[in-house]
């Protein structure tokens, strides 16, 4: 589990600048008495998200795959999991950060729905939202790829009194409703 307390060891550029941004975060809060407060993200998905794009995110590449019946693609074994977060409720973090009170400034925040999902689990869930029985084709494993993801939210729920209120299934049947409509 994945808590704000962890300490990082950032493996790439990007890591790196995301790492950086927070301690300016509270540098900012320190010592200009800027409030602030660093929110991270956890898988995101949600509509609007563009499957098309050679960068989509699994679930929008997996749901336009599926819906032409072609298999969704998986690197690796499938076991890999995720705490994927509906984007509902990341607007709803962002909009409780905005009334957090001033001792929550300065510090991260986990924001995710705390919940484990393998890529396996994914594609079965699409199955049954779809109506099709397609299995994933997988490859080799990609370099680098995080293998398990599940964030502690308590600090998020706790400070700034936010917590998820859109369930994984739900969030998936509003992204496939959602990219059925905009094909």
């Amino acid at each position: 589990i994945k808590h704000e307390g962890l300490n990082l060891a950032p493996c790439s550029p990007y890591a790196a600048q995301k790492l950086a941004t927070e301690a300016l975060t509270k540098a900012y809060t320190e010592t200009m008495e800027v409030e602030v407060i660093a929110l991270r993200y956890f898988n995101v998905f949600g509509p609007f998200q563009d499957p098309m794009s050679d960068y989509a995110a699994v679930i929008p590449a997996f749901v336009r795959r599926m819906l032409q019946g072609q298999r969704p693609i998986i690197f690796g074994d499938g076991l890999q999991s995720r705490d994927f977060t509906f984007v509902g409720d990341v607007v709803a973090a962002n909009i409780a950060s905005m009334q957090a009170p001033s001792e929550s400034c300065g510090r991260p925040y986990n924001i995710a729905c705390g919940r484990r999902t393998s890529l396996l689990e994914l594609v079965q869930s699409l199955n049954t939202i779809l109506g099709t029985e397609l299995e994933a084709e997988h490859q080799d494993e990609r370099a680098g790829d995080v293998k398990h993801s599940l964030a502690d939210i308590s600090r998020a729920q706790a400070s700034l009194s936010w917590a998820p209120e859109v369930s994984f299934e739900e969030g998936l049947r509003r992204t496939v409703e959602w990219i059925r409509g905009s094909s």
